[in-house]
């Protein structure tokens, strides 16, 4: 069982992040807020497939101006991503976001930082330093390179500046497209200081490679049990990112009350069947909130063993399908009846 570093907590609308709590996965919208119709569709389907928190960037005071009707329309908290200017945050803040991503030391007047950190106390919500590998402060990246030490060095400065003003409702990214460099920081700040941590691999590529090396990255700072919020950032669709952080997190043992779908990586002698049928279920699914473990089995040889691990376990054939429950037989049905008597076995778990 993995122990988790303990932290500080701090809650970004009605989620609580930190160690007492369930590890919470984020994603971001691929639109300005200025097109509210689009944000505010794609964050529903995000909150369909497990998001628990959305972040959208916010590049303009126009664009901060329409985060209050977004807002309206969605469940999940709302965390506006600011860079530079200190006004745009604080239209954010007066539109009711639930969190900023904000660096204190990109704001080169102490007064309009303190205006923010104000404000966000004043709204009690918190400030994400976001520390990325490749946009070091020149003169920490003349010191130190472009090194994990450096990230920590530029998280620590910035961090500095928000507890001068008495502020500490706080987390804290380190990321860099290189899965060692990543690592390596957040096991360093992790030493240094106990406020929640937010993980991921930036940039880490498309769906399929940008998966595998989030997986990676980010399994095993989960494993030593450094993180306390995730992001899988893929260029792609943002419901990826969902499913693959959902996927890592499961795999661990560090998330329930979704399915944990296994399934046959097939072989000679799998009916061809197993493949198709495979992922239409895992899509049918996707969707269900119940701590359960379906599988879909490729033959009767390791499928019946396999089976008994699962609450509902499928072999299906060229014509037909096994239904196991708990590791017993209890039907067997024509191919396209599967999905159906699979779906009326688990409504009644």
């Amino acid at each position: 069982m993995i122990k988790r570093r303990e932290t500080s907590e701090i809650k970004v609308g009605d989620i609580y992040i930190g160690s007492n709590h369930p590890i919470s996965i984020q994603s971001m919208t691929t639109f300005d807020p200025i097109d509210v119709e689009n944000s505010i569709k794609q964050i529903q389907d995000l909150e369909k497939v497990g998001c628990d928190i959305v972040r959208t960037a916010v590049p303009s005071l126009k664009s901060a101006s329409f985060l209050g009707e977004i807002k309206k329309s969605i469940k999940i908290p709302l965390v506006a991503d600011i860079h530079f200017d200190y006004k745009i945050a604080l239209k954010a803040i007066e539109e009711g976001v639930d969190g900023l991503r904000l660096n204190p030391g990109n704001i080169s007047d102490k007064s309009k930082i303190e205006s923010v950190v104000y404000a966000a106390k004043e709204r009690d919500i918190p400030i994400r330093v976001g520390i990325n590998g490749g946009s070091l402060e020149k003169d920490i990246e003349d010191r130190y390179g472009r090194t994990a030490l450096g990230m920590v060095e530029s998280a620590l400065r910035h961090i500095s500046i928000l507890e001068s003003f008495g502020f500490y409702n706080i987390k804290i990214s380190l990321k860099a497209s290189d899965i060692f460099r990543t690592v390596e920081a957040y096991r360093l700040i992790a030493k240094k200081v106990n406020y929640p941590l937010h993980i991921g691999i930036t940039e880490a590529g498309t769906p399929f490679q940008g998966g595998i090396s989030s997986a990676v990255g980010i399994g095993l700072l989960l494993f030593e049990g450094i993180g306390d919020t995730i992001r899988v950032s893929l260029t792609g669709d943002p419901i990826d990112e969902v499913k693959t952080a959902s996927a890592i997190l499961k795999s661990l043992g560090l998330k329930s009350g979704r399915i944990k779908f296994v399934s046959c990586p097939t072989c000679g002698r799998a009916s061809k069947e197993v493949i198709p049928f495979a992922t239409e279920l895992e899509d049918v699914l996707s969707g269900v909130k119940k701590d359960i473990t379906v599988a879909v089995m490729g033959c009767p040889v390791n499928g019946p063993g396999e089976a008994k691990e699962a609450d509902v376990a499928v072999i299906p054939t060229e014509n037909s399908g096994l239904i196991y429950k708990n590791g017993i037989l209890i039907d067997r049905v024509e191919n396209q009846l599967i999905i159906k008597r699979v779906l009326e076995i688990i409504d009644k778990l």
